[in-house]
């Protein structure tokens, strides 16, 4: 494999883990636009462990998503009180705090960044997509994923029959930021160089591009979108300053033939009857 492909596809892996973190969080009903900044705290801190302190990757990412997911919960206990679209704006302040926190923060290198970080691969990568993809089927399969679509379908219902709602909407958030915080991880270590710009609101809001065209009802969707709307943009580039703008194009028709996404868990139903067939 060529060096630009296992390129290509080590970021495309990234994607769908920032895709997952965006997934988990709204299928309990909630948008946050604040997962860019659990991805630039597992960004920094894994790299801080690594370049200064000489600790392994994989433990240091460990490490890293644990204080992702760590952060998430504080801020989830607080921020999930509010609704709509106070509760984008919480979030979206939050990645944004987060952000002008690194920016000032000398030890991670502050507006400058951080360099010398390396020892991602393409396997490693691939190998933390498939444990994520497995444990979040095995949610989905659960009790918790059952709770979560009782509260996305109706807060004052799933109240009534038991489930403690602000508990399993502060897990969700726990658990989003801890993928996102791997995805940040993997991802400045395959780049070599990190600043805080690289985390801007923009990153969190194509992750919930990624679930929303995709399709919501499964995370399934998440990695679809995560992986149509990676690839599409190189298989474009023959069309030089146009491809951004058949990209646009494309998003657009996708929202007006596919308002739900191109995955629904009764489209995966159907496909599951027809190959048993």
């Amino acid at each position: 494999m060529s060096m630009y492909m296992e390129g290509i596809l080590t970021q495309m892996g990234v994607n769908i883990l920032m895709a997952y973190s965006a997934y988990i969080i709204l299928a309990t009903g909630q948008l946050s636009l604040g997962n860019a900044g659990f991805m630039a705290i597992g960004a920094f801190c894994s790299g801080y462990f690594t370049v200064r302190l000489g600790m392994p990757l994989p433990i240091a990412l460990i490490i890293a998503a644990f204080t992702s997911s760590a952060v998430g919960i504080a801020l989830g206990i607080p921020v999930l009180r509010l609704h709509g679209f106070f509760l984008v704006l919480g979030t979206l302040g939050f990645g944004e705090t987060v952000r002008a926190f690194f920016i000032n923060f000398e030890p991670t290198g502050g507006a400058y960044g951080m360099r010398g970080l390396f020892g991602t691969t393409f396997e490693m990568v691939l190998i933390t997509v498939f444990v994520v993809t497995v444990g979040l089927w095995g949610i989905e399969k659960s009790r918790i994923g059952r709770a979560f679509d009782a509260i996305a379908s109706d807060e004052y219902a799933a109240q009534g029959i038991g489930i403690n709602i602000r508990a399993i909407k502060v897990m969700a958030f726990g658990i989003g930021a801890f993928i996102a915080g791997l995805a940040g991880g993997l991802s400045a270590h395959h780049l070599l160089y990190i600043e805080p710009g690289n985390f801007s609101f923009l990153v969190s809001a194509m992750a919930v591009l990624f679930v929303i065209l995709g399709g919501m009802q499964t995370f399934w969707g998440a990695m679809l979108g995560a992986i149509i709307f990676s690839l599409l943009p190189e298989m474009l580039r023959f069309m030089d300053e146009w491809r951004l703008s058949v990209y646009g194009a494309a998003l657009i028709i996708l929202m007006i033939l596919r308002p739900n996404g191109l995955l629904s868990r009764i489209f995966l139903r159907g496909l599951v009857v027809r190959l048993k067939r």
